[in-house]
């Protein structure tokens, strides 16, 4: 273990000695492909036995989403969490084992809401100290993540945070990159660019590919790649989770203060103390989670509007809602009637390939 630190305090102190420019991008493509192999290593360790990485740490995953909570101590979190769960919740906080509790899963517009306090991630997480890896294992699957700062000293604690997160192949806020990237069995490697390109030519894809020992390939950059990204889609194993920037103790500062914190991109002010600003923290939530709430209607009576099922924004197919509900469903599948703006005409007779929208009215039909 390390040895392989050592070794990332290497190559970074080496990235930062070196000077950015045409002549050494080359070099530091380089380095940062050796630093994203370390860094996985410290994430999946080698060797046999074991149940992989997170092992002993994981929670059941319950509710429609899961919000990871991270933040250093005493900015406010364990009082917003709660203060959260209580307000809006439905169930008493769950114990888990020592490593970590959960608050509870809040109900919000029909929606159950899984809230995760992710502990202990900051400070030297991602290379390997404490217990980071089982903690990021579970971050990694959160459909959001709020990071939360005291609004005092955000900054620092924001680098901080996010260093970590993107140091385990957590990306915020952001797409994947562009990048069509194929392996083949011979050939070379085919580098084609859509549009100029300001940091990657064919000599430096080739130099990082050949870190991965990968020498026949063929990449396509769509979009103005950085040497980041090409690793990203070689690495392969990076996710993509939306990101709330929550400034809390709001109480503390002066009313000018706070409109220049409106104006910083998704950021919430907030007190947890006073539960000023929950609706709005809330209702970003809701927009950052993307969810698709669709109400049944069984035949001859009315839809039930109290308790939607809830689908994620990728996955919003009438299978996929059968899915949902139980595997067998879709076996016996005839096709389904629809009310709601996915459709032109209402009810309409539907399949099951059929993309339903947020807030339809279903009936399956069954054979």
């Amino acid at each position: 273990m390390s040895s392989t630190l050592a070794k990332i305090a290497e190559i970074e102190a080496e990235m930062a000695r070196t000077q950015k420019n045409k002549a050494t991008a080359h070099h530091l493509g380089l380095l940062k492909a050796r630093l994203a192999k370390l860094r996985r290593e410290l994430i999946t360790p080698k060797g046999g036995g074991g149940g992989g990485p997170g092992e002993g740490f994981d929670v059941a995953k319950t509710g429609d989403a899961r919000i990871g909570f991270v933040g250093f101590p005493s900015v406010g979190k364990s009082t917003l969490l709660s203060n959260l769960a209580g307000v809006y919740s439905e169930v008493a906080a769950y114990e888990f084992t020592t490593l970590t509790t959960v608050p509870g899963v809040i109900r919000y517009k029909g929606a159950k809401i899984q809230l995760l306090d992710l502990p202990g991630i900051i400070e030297g997480a991602k290379d390997g100290k404490g217990r980071g890896r089982q903690v990021i294992a579970v971050a990694r699957t959160c459909n959001l993540i709020l990071i939360v700062l005291d609004v005092l000293k955000p900054l620092g604690h924001k680098k901080i945070i996010e260093n970590e997160l993107e140091g385990f192949g957590i990306r915020l806020n952001s797409k994947p990159p562009n990048i069509g990237f194929k392996k083949k069995d011979k050939g070379g490697i085919n580098l084609t660019a859509t549009c100029p390109q300001s940091e990657l030519d064919a000599e430096t894809v080739k130099s990082i590919l050949a870190e991965y020992k990968i020498h026949n390939a063929d990449v396509t950059l769509r979009s103005d790649a950085t040497a980041d990204d090409l690793i990203d889609v070689v690495e392969g194993n990076r996710v993509y989770i939306p990101c709330i920037y929550v400034l809390n103790k709001i109480d503390q500062i002066s009313i000018e203060e706070l409109d220049i914190i409106y104006k910083v991109p998704h950021c919430v002010p907030i007190s947890a103390h006073h539960r000023w600003n929950f609706d709005d923290l809330l209702e970003k939530i809701w927009d950052y989670l993307k969810l698709v709430r669709i109400y049944t209607k069984p035949k001859g009576q009315l839809p039930d509007y109290t308790s939607p099922v809830v689908l994620p924004y990728c996955k919003t197919t009438v299978e996929d809602f059968c899915m949902k509900i139980h595997k067998n469903l879709i076996k016996d599948f005839k096709y389904a009637l629809v009310w709601g703006s996915s459709v032109k005409h209402n009810p309409q007779k539907v399949g099951k390939d059929h993309t339903l929208e947020d807030e339809d009215v279903i009936q399956i039909v069954k054979k």
